[in-house]
């Protein structure tokens, strides 16, 4: 059984739900590594740059990439560690500090 770990959703707070710890901790570095900080990107752009971040092992091919990038952009936007800017389409940035 691999390990777990609790990740929030910023549209239903309070909630958790535990995921894949190696999958969620891989997505999150490959984002965090692709994003530069305040600087806003669309998710798009963000799932285009994470293939050469990604574990093999884990997405081969980028396979459920886009599902884990959706998890891990909305535990991080729970955590206050991303920030959504208004508008359409979804365009998210690290916060500096």
């Amino acid at each position: 059984m691999s390990d777990k770990i609790a990740v929030e959703n910023v549209n239903s707070p309070g909630k958790t739900t535990n995921v894949d710890a190696a999958k969620y901790t891989a997505m999150r570095d490959a984002m965090m590594t692709g994003m530069a900080p305040d600087t806003p990107m669309t998710v798009k752009e963000i799932r285009a740059g994470l293939d050469p971040h990604l574990d093999q092992t884990l997405f081969p091919g980028g396979d459920k990439a886009g599902w884990w990038l959706k998890c891990v952009q909305l535990d991080l936007e729970a955590k206050g560690i991303l920030k959504r800017a208004p508008g359409s389409p979804v365009r998210l940035s690290k916060i500096s500090g």
